[in-house]
């Protein structure tokens, strides 16, 4: 067996461990015909939009522009990242794969993506702090059609009760803070996921690198910290028990009944937030020293396989380039209503159209993507222990220091590092 085929193997045999926290098929077969039958294939982790959708003609369009037809299938996050692997062993890899980011090192890893440079696209203009979810091993793989990311929303109502100014919420003091006025009021403070799986580390990682901690080091006093003020929420009944087995849906249904002050979800939720039964608001996750804590991003990256006809890439960057320009990031945020541009200038653009998104372009501008730091594939071994650590420590089971410590134990035992 090769090394390419042994790494498909090792991928296929861990891409069930969480490589995403957030997220009926139309028809369609991997795309193996010549370069000029017309017909490419493309994969998304979208089947909630079926054919017919303002979604699905969107990627029509892109491949009329491009003189082809485009045949979509849909999957759901996990199954699209392991059927990824298996058709790359088949030799029937799609065209074209739109995949959550952090499965894009999961996939650059086994050598079965082409990188930006092969194709010819230009990544210039993305954010580089988005782009970065997409480069291992100082190569580029894909871009971003968009970032969804983390915030604080609040209950506006329960806030003026306890006399607090949402805007004076700038670090953990101010929120600790924050949370002891509603308390004594006779709410609620804040909820959020502390659940043992990647959403229990998708929420956890604002406060853990807000307190500039670092995934390298699980230990550290700065991890610490991190997970002791969370302890300490549940401790002080600013957070309520449930936290521990929370999923991102239930932290929204909590926050929906009103008696919440705080919620942390993300930009998925500002439609729900803007029909909730009271003035809702959000501000961007604080620090523990000040200013906007780096929050994970979610989102798709827009990525090719490597293909055995080469003639094809051509086409596929056509594809790409229509859905990557300025207007089409724009495009692509108002058809699923939370997708925040990855440039400048597509930022601006949806601004202008949606002045209330300020705070989610602010919070994206400042997020971080979780296999950053050339982490790759390591990514969801030390997501796995840390997750764990935050569990025991909730639960009460170990002390903050030593879940860590058993955490980074774990951690470099299984990333050999």
């Amino acid at each position: 067996m090769n090394t390419k085929a042994l790494r498909l193997t090792a991928a296929l045999a861990t891409a069930t461990v969480a490589v995403g926290a957030l997220a009926g098929c139309s028809g369609g077969t991997a795309g193996t015909g010549d370069a000029a039958s017309g017909t490419y294939t493309w994969w998304d982790p979208y089947p909630q939009h079926a054919e017919g959708s303002d979604w699905a003609k969107r990627v029509q369009d892109c491949g009329t522009e491009a003189g082809v037809t485009i045949q979509r299938t849909a999957y759901d996050t996990t199954a699209l990242t392991n059927q990824a692997l298996l058709s790359a062993q088949d030799g029937t890899s799609p065209d074209i794969i739109l995949i959550d980011n952090p499965a894009v090192s999961t996939l650059a890893d086994t050598g079965i993506l082409s990188t930006t440079d092969d194709l010819g696209l230009d990544t210039s203009s993305i954010d580089q702090n988005l782009l970065a979810a997409g480069v291992l091993d100082g190569k580029t793989y894909g871009i971003p059609i968009g970032a969804n990311t983390l915030a604080l929303y609040y209950n506006a109502d329960v806030l003026k009760a306890a006399g607090v100014d949402p805007a004076s919420v700038t670090d953990w003091d101010s929120l600790n803070a924050a949370l002891a006025k509603v308390a004594a009021t006779g709410k609620k403070g804040i909820t959020f996921s502390g659940i043992n799986t990647e959403e229990g580390s998708f929420q956890f990682l604002p406060w853990f690198w807000g307190a500039g901690a670092d995934l390298s080091d699980l230990s550290s006093p700065e991890a610490v910290e991190a997970v002791t003020l969370w302890k300490d929420w549940l401790d002080k009944g600013y957070a309520p028990n449930s936290v521990i087995t929370n999923s991102q849906n239930t932290v929204w249904e909590e926050f929906l009944t009103g008696d919440f002050a705080f919620a942390e979800n993300g930009t998925w939720q500002v439609n729900s937030a803007a029909k909730a039964g009271f003035t809702a608001g959000v501000i961007e996750l604080p620090a523990k020293a000040g200013g906007p804590a780096p929050a994970p991003t979610g989102g798709e990256f827009i990525v090719a396989p490597v293909q055995k006809d080469t003639a094809r890439y051509d086409t596929t960057r056509k594809i790409i380039d229509c859905m990557t320009t300025p207007a089409g990031f724009v495009d692509t945020a108002n058809t699923f209503a939370y997708y925040i541009p990855p440039t400048e200038e597509g930022q601006t653009e949806l601004l202008a159209e949606h002045p209330d998104l300020e705070t989610w372009v602010s919070a994206v501008r400042a997020a971080k993507g979780r296999t950053s730091d050339n982490l790759g594939t390591d990514y969801p071994l030390i997501s796995e222990q840390l997750w764990t650590a935050v569990q025991n420590v909730l639960s009460g089971t170990q002390t903050p220091q030593q879940a860590l410590d058993a955490a980074q134990t774990a951690a470099a035992a299984a990333t050999g590092k």
